[in-house]
């Protein structure tokens, strides 16, 4: 039962290490993949299902000054500025600036439309609401990443580990 332990422990370890030396990257490409998908839908008419409410936020955010001919190509292209950012790991700080700018605007449907975010306020969300929701996880992921831009890294362990 020890030896099964042991090889247990060895090979927790081993992923442990491995989830930290890579976990950081990863998280940045599928972040940054999430954006340029999202971003690059945008750009293709009645492709993304998200186009009417990000245009009617932004409108009812601006007083009706940017008007949806305007916000969805701008939104499409900052969306893939942040995707392409986060993607190559160059310009993190402006990427990461460009995604914190961003996100209150996303999450604004929850409290401007929440009879189109929420069947019952604030527990039962609609399927535009969870899609805003699940912003909450990019803002998560946005600032992992962005503890890395001065060199931060995650560890396997705090402590010392035996070679």
């Amino acid at each position: 039962m020890a030896r099964v332990a042991s090889w247990v422990e060895k090979i927790d370890r081993m992923l442990v290490r491995w989830m930290a030396s890579h976990g950081v990257a990863l998280l940045r490409l599928s972040l940054g993949l999430v954006f340029l998908w999202f971003g690059a839908i945008k750009f293709v008419p009645g492709l993304s299902p998200a186009a009417e409410l990000a245009t009617g936020t932004i409108s009812e955010l601006t007083g009706g000054f940017v008007t949806p001919n305007v916000s969805l190509p701008l939104l499409a292209a900052w969306e893939c500025l942040i995707g392409l950012g986060l993607m190559t790991g160059r310009w993190l700080r402006f990427t990461l600036l460009l995604l914190f700018l961003q996100m209150p605007g996303t999450l604004a449907p929850l409290l401007l439309s929440p009879e189109s975010t929420f069947t019952q306020a604030p527990f039962g969300p609609t399927l535009e609401g969870q899609y805003i929701v699940k912003n909450f996880v990019l803002i998560s992921a946005g600032i992992v990443v962005g503890a890395t831009v001065r060199g931060g890294h995650l560890t396997a362990s705090p402590e010392r580990e035996e070679a």
